[in-house]
């Protein structure tokens, strides 16, 4: 491994050794505080334009299996960590440096993982570029006139172009039941393998549809419910998409996690907001303020619904236990619940798997 660098926007530097793919690395910094999971963390398509920073010291220790993976490839853009493994792995599985090299992506090893995660805790999440000695004024000048998580689509990368029934998981994963009690059409945004297999398992069939959807592609067909799947990017930026979900709200149960969440609280007339440095990890507390309960979740989001700005008929299901930002709403009403962190977890404790049982109530 040679000597390496990473420079944030606002001019922080870090030195330590690349790994992977050494091109130079451009994206938003986020902190992931999971101690495991890095193969699904790094396949999950709603990473797709961030570098991701692992809080956990050691990573790459029991190496990677593609059976584990949440969608073909890395999403990601790159992986920091402060100490990369490099020792026997168990028979059959591939080191994490050979996985970043197949799939063409960066890391960066040997950071204070520990001070560059306070500093994002103090200065947010921003853009960041890693790159190998040598090539600074090149990394420098893409820095300075890379775009913000805010003005990107990402979606186009990890999302289906067309439509498709019931997709094959691959191995390692169920496929869709032969006589389903459920037809649900989801739009894809990003999804993971692990929540279509999520649905499969409670016997319904999935069709994925385009994130370019239209109300009548749902709506003219014989489909139990709309459901939205996660993904990255801003939310904002995806008005096209919550003009057609508003077209459905009220004519057919609609449900969604994390962006879909998100896109859910735009069309029933709310807004998102940016979080200083968002939710990443498997340790996350989420309390049901139906029951009082609170429960272990696994979350990878930076930006938040805005409960001040949605209609007095969205109850509030769940906050966040650390900071009482919104995780999840319903409005029973118009047969409408959406959750922000995941309840497939796929890395993360599997506390809130019955979320989909509460979606598929809706259609009952």
């Amino acid at each position: 491994m040679q000597k390496g660098y990473l420079l944030l926007s606002d001019g922080s530097l870090y030195e330590g050794k690349v790994f992977g793919n050494d091109s130079i690395c451009c994206g938003e910094l986020v902190f992931n505080t999971s101690m495991t999971g890095y193969p699904e963390i790094l396949t999950d398509p709603s990473y797709n334009g961030q570098i991701v920073l692992m809080t956990y010291p050691l990573i790459g220790n029991y190496g990677v299996d593609e059976e584990w993976n949440e969608s073909c490839g890395i999403n990601a853009t790159a992986l920091v960590v402060k100490k990369l493994y490099e020792g026997p792995l168990p028979e059959g599985k591939m080191s994490l440096e050979s996985f970043l090299k197949k799939h063409n992506r960066c890391g960066i090893t040997d950071i204070d993982t520990r001070a560059l995660t306070l500093h994002i805790r103090r200065c947010g999440s921003q853009n960041a570029v890693i790159y190998p000695e040598g090539k600074e004024e090149e990394a420098k000048a893409l820095l300075s006139t890379f775009p913000s998580i805010t003005e990107r689509d990402l979606i186009d990368g990890v999302s289906v172009k067309k439509v498709t029934e019931n997709p094959s998981l691959g191995e390692g994963f169920i496929e869709a039941p032969k006589n389903p009690k459920y037809n649900i059409a989801l739009a894809d945004f990003g999804v993971k393998r692990s929540i279509i297999e999520n649905f499969y398992r409670r016997n319904a069939s999935i069709t994925l549809l385009p994130p370019d959807f239209k109300s009548f592609d749902v709506l003219d067909k014989s489909y139990d419910m709309l459901f939205l799947s996660n993904g990255p990017g801003d939310p904002a930026l995806l008005q096209n998409v919550v003009a057609e979900v508003k077209k459905c709200i009220g004519k057919i149960p609609v449900c969604g996690i994390c962006l879909g969440h998100q896109l859910i609280t735009w069309a029933l007339g709310g807004k998102t907001v940016k979080m200083t440095y968002g939710h990443h990890g498997g340790n996350h507390p989420v309390k049901d303020l139906d029951t009082g309960k609170t429960f272990v979740t696994s979350q990878n989001h930076g930006f938040m619904s805005d409960m001040s700005t949605l209609p007095e008929s969205v109850h509030l299901w769940f906050i966040n236990a650390n900071d009482n930002t919104v995780e999840g709403l319903y409005d029973a009403y118009k047969q409408v619940r959406s959750v922000q962190f995941h309840p497939e977890a796929a890395p993360g404790p599997q506390d809130a798997t019955w979320i989909f049982d509460k979606f598929l109530e809706e259609v009952e």
